[in-house]
């Protein structure tokens, strides 16, 4: 009796997914052995509308909220060599946001420790140094076990040069109308670089 009780209790427990606190369903997991390994968010995710971020006070941004929009999605810095292509990438933003183009920056200090304050302070420093306008979010890492899920989902979708880490800051990746990453692109590849690509994806029609 007791052992078909503890049957049944496990069978319940490892044919039910989960709801995490960011709202998102997690899915049944998948038996290996004797045990059980849930699926991650960014495995089962098909467009980045399948995740939710943090925005710079800490709140839950779902990216369903860019549906039908050409996203720009990068990792940024402040006190980088390249960090004055915060003015290539606001260019980028008022010439095409009408037509569709959001741009989606995430600090991350992962990389010569280039980007060290907090939320408040990169936001000031963006505002005050380049005008800047495009949405930004909250630090996170774009590699190793810490990685964001987003990250770890776009670097599956566009792998980069030798292994799939993201090398620098202003690593960039470009998101179709229907959420699907269609390029990527190397640090040193500076945003008027992009324009042309930017151009194509935008008089694509969405496929929603």
């Amino acid at each position: 009796m007791a052992s078909a009780l503890r049957r049944v209790v496990f069978d319940s427990v490892i044919h039910r997914g989960g709801i995490h606190s960011s709202g998102l369903v997690t899915p049944p997991p998948v038996l290996t052995g004797v045990g059980a390994v849930f699926f991650s968010s960014s495995t089962m995710a098909k467009t980045i509308y399948d995740f939710v971020v943090k925005g710079m006070k800490g709140e839950d941004i779902s990216l369903k909220k860019y549906e039908g929009k050409v996203c720009l999605i990068v990792n940024v810095a402040s006190r980088c060599g390249l960090t004055d292509q915060y003015a290539g990438l606001q260019k980028l933003y008022d010439d095409h946001k009408a037509n569709g183009l959001e741009i989606l920056g995430f600090p991350c200090n992962q990389f010569g420790g280039q980007e060290p304050g907090t939320e408040e302070e990169i936001k000031s420093f963006c505002s005050l140094k380049y005008n800047v306008t495009f949405d930004m979010f909250k630090k996170i890492d774009v590699n190793g076990a810490n990685a964001s899920p987003l990250y770890k989902f776009l670097k599956s979708e566009q792998h980069g040069f030798l292994t799939d880490d993201i090398k620098w800051n202003f690593t960039k990746f470009l998101v179709d109308r229907s959420g699907k990453p269609v390029k990527r692109y190397a640090p040193q590849d500076s945003p008027s670089s992009l324009e042309k690509d930017i151009i194509e994806y935008l008089a694509k029609d969405s496929k929603l």
